[in-house]
């Protein structure tokens, strides 16, 4: 069984904790516009990356709140990211921050 880091409770069991998605997946601008079949594309066919993946997870029965970490696909190994507020469309976190945002620590700004 994994034990999910929840960044409010702590490592817990991965059944209290509900899988949301790929961190970073854009939601569609115009929704209304969409089709049957882009509805479908958008919610069920994502990509199954092999190794390190950004991810959006709930703690459904502990803190209620949703965070990221990083796990491997191949020995789910999961790692906190930091900074859950910098995870945008383009599904860039801490470790792919610019050396203009880092302090003398390395610590994202």
């Amino acid at each position: 069984m994994l034990q999910v880091p929840c960044p409010c409770c702590g490592p817990r069991d991965e059944n209290e904790f509900a899988y949301i998605g790929a961190a970073g997946h854009a939601q569609p601008t115009d929704p209304d516009a969409l089709s049957d079949t882009e509805w479908t594309d958008h919610l069920y066919l994502r990509d199954n990356p092999r190794g390190p993946h950004i991810e959006r997870w709930l703690h459904r029965f502990g803190c209620r709140r949703s965070f990221v970490i990083q796990r491997d696909t191949l020995t789910h190994a999961i790692e906190p990211v930091p900074v859950a507020g910098s995870l945008g469309p383009d599904q860039s976190d801490s470790a792919g921050a610019s050396d203009e945002r880092r302090g003398a620590e390395g610590a994202i700004k």
